[in-house]
């Protein structure tokens, strides 16, 4: 509207992000920086953050521009996807032609770890660039740390960039991600334009769009900006450009304080939309409250007349269309091999867990110490109790000690109701169930998740005179308990004082695992604790 007026090109303060009006300020150059140094030097993991409206997006499209011509670039802009969806957008986006009978998530990791061997014998590189990292699910970010095992045995074959809000380091900084976090080398946290940057960012936006001089804008309206915006580009754009077309309605080509003033009103809704909202609600009169009163009533009335068949309806929907499972081929391939004999019932599952605890038994934390190592134990010192949480599955990764895992999703017919998996083993490489013969086997990850009920079950060792830890306290056991915190995650000081943050972590940890968030170690956070320990 206002671009012939001001002789653009095109409007100087659009929304988009288009890397023709990246800006570099001394942030941005230093967040570009850090991408390409952790791109050409096939550091493996990269993480870009900052704040909603910093940049980061028009910084990675300008990124591509600056990359070289030999390495090849896969974009991922929506982070709402699932494990195997991400491989199959990886390599679409790579031009990486599947064939007709690819079906699980194997299959594609093993072409694409073809086209980047291939890609590297020619002296190539490639980039995955995945915005918005911060909505991935932990189970699709475990899918893309293992993606970072395709490496020959000096060179990683493929860089991968995390770009993501602020909050991406909190889930970065999760127990369950932990591995994929201390893989991370290259990281930068891009900050908003100081005062100093943001003449400079407006006069390169309107240089780009055409401008000729054209506009300009007072000190004072340079300040009012900063004052509403602090630095925050997006916003910037969002006030510039409702100043523009102030000034365009007022035919002015000075952009003054008092323009900028009435832009902030403006998009802060105006007095305009308190007049109208005003308005309407002078509309509202007791008539029409009165027929709306009736016209409630007389369908609440009509609602329950025809109750019957309303639940007759939604009855037959539930019984003729029942709730739709997205089916994994991985998993109903490795049922085919005899995963049926996983599938336990209460009682045999119960059994299996108590004679896997005799024998791989550890230290407890935050208590007495009991024999290590593959031994037969001795109970008569204390008591065996069975602790269950509600855990999600990116979780399980962590537990050292045996445990039982309700199962769901598609089960066979002739699997028991309930059904379990025990879980004797999990390692980074493998993780090993009792089957029903009592031996032990390899299972898939994949097989697990799909299966996942969320509720485990474990056998703890206790004595009915625990001492439960809380703040303030100083005891070996504090002690125990924060070793064990700082090696699954948790980040707090091993000294054997219950400090603040020794609490707050504790919180964390119950929150993560659907205990009582009250920051006090007692005998379940013990036994959570327990099942942790090596």
């Amino acid at each position: 509207m206002y671009t012939t007026f001001f002789g653009f090109k095109e409007n100087p303060f659009n929304l988009t992000p288009d890397p023709r009006y990246l800006y570099l300020s001394r942030y941005h150059r230093e967040a570009l920086d850090h991408l390409l140094y952790g791109i050409n030097e096939r550091r493996g993991f990269i993480a870009i953050t900052g704040g909603i409206g910093t940049g980061k997006t028009t910084l990675c499209r300008a990124l591509l521009d600056h990359i070289d011509e030999n390495t090849k670039s896969a974009l991922i802009f929506s982070s709402f996807i699932s494990d195997r969806e991400i491989l199959e957008t990886i390599n679409h986006e790579f031009g990486i032609e599947m064939g007709s009978g690819a079906e699980t998530k194997k299959d594609y990791i093993d072409a694409l770890n073809q086209f980047l061997l291939d890609n590297f014998s020619k002296g190539g590189n490639a980039l995955l660039l995945i915005d918005e990292a911060q909505n991935l699910s932990h189970t699709v970010l475990e899918q893309i740390r293992m993606l970072s095992n395709l490496e020959t045995d000096k060179d990683k074959l493929i860089q991968i960039v995390l770009v993501g809000q602020s909050e991406l380091k909190g889930v970065l900084a999760s127990p369950s991600l932990r591995q994929l976090n201390e893989r991370i080398t290259v990281r930068y946290d891009l900050k908003p334009l100081g005062p100093a940057d943001l003449k400079g960012y407006v006069g390169h936006r309107l240089l780009v769009a055409g401008g000729s001089g054209n506009p300009n804008f007072t000190n004072k309206a340079f300040k009012k900006i900063y004052e509403h915006t602090r630095g925050n580009p997006r916003r910037i754009n969002a006030v510039c450009d409702r100043a523009l077309l102030i000034a365009y309605t007022g035919e002015k080509q000075t952009i003054t304080s008092a323009v900028i003033k009435d832009a902030i009103r403006d998009l802060r809704g105006g007095a305009g939309s308190e007049q109208m909202l005003e308005g309407r609600s002078r509309s509202v009169t007791p008539v029409t409250i009165t027929l709306l009163i009736l016209l409630m009533i007389t369908a609440a009335l009509a609602g329950w007349n025809l109750r019957s068949h309303i639940l007759e309806v939604f009855f037959k929907t539930e019984i003729s269309r029942p709730p739709q499972v997205e089916k994994s081929p991985a998993i109903y391939r490795q049922r085919e091999k005899g995963t049926e004999d996983f599938f336990l019932d209460e009682r045999s599952s119960l059994a299996g867990l108590f004679d896997l605890f005799q024998v791989d038994i550890g230290p407890r934390p935050g208590g007495a110490y009991t024999p290590e190592g593959k031994e037969t134990l001795n109970t008569d010192s204390f008591d065996l109790g069975l602790v269950s949480f509600s855990v999600a599955p990116e979780y399980f990764t962590l537990f050292k000690k045996p445990f039982r895992v309700t199962l769901s999703g598609p089960l066979p017919l002739s699997a028991p109701q309930p059904c379990y998996l025990l879980i004797c083993e999990v390692t980074n490489n493998r993780v090993i169930a009792l089957d029903s013969e009592g031996n032990r086997r390899p299972v898939s990850r994949d097989f697990i998740l799909g299966h996942w009920g969320g509720r485990v079950s474990a056998v703890y060792p206790y004595e009915e005179r625990d001492i439960y830890l809380c703040k303030g306290m100083n005891s070996p056991e504090v002690l125990e308990v924060q070793r064990v915190l700082e090696r699954i995650g948790y980040p707090v000081e091993p000294n054997g004082v219950f400090d603040e943050q020794t609490f707050k972590e504790v919180v964390r940890l119950q929150r993560d695992f659907g205990l009582n968030e009250d920051g006090i170690v007692g005998r379940r956070t013990k036994a959570l604790l327990f099942q942790m320990t090596e």
